[in-house]
């Protein structure tokens, strides 16, 4: 997944991330803003982990994260399938 396509949805992903890192909070998703780095030291901060183990898994996360993560346009009547 582009990092560009996250940022731009990171409203729509904030359930996504809370499932991994359950104890980012509503303030830390303020600043993370869906920057990466910044995810990253959110990471670190709240785990206590090195920054290369924050950045392999902010890595790990994004690799998995699918088109599917995303609300898609819902279809009218007069769409083909």
């Amino acid at each position: 997944m582009n990092w560009d396509r996250i940022e731009g949805n990171w409203k729509q992903l904030k359930g996504r991330v809370t499932e991994q890192w359950g104890k980012l909070t509503d303030d830390d998703f303020d600043v993370v803003d869906g920057r990466r780095e910044q995810l990253a030291g959110k990471i670190q901060e709240r785990y206590g982990v090195a920054k290369d183990e924050a950045e392999r898994q902010v890595a790990a996360w994004e690799r998995h994260a699918g088109d599917d993560w995303f609300d898609s346009p819902k279809k009218r009547p007069t769409d083909k399938v």
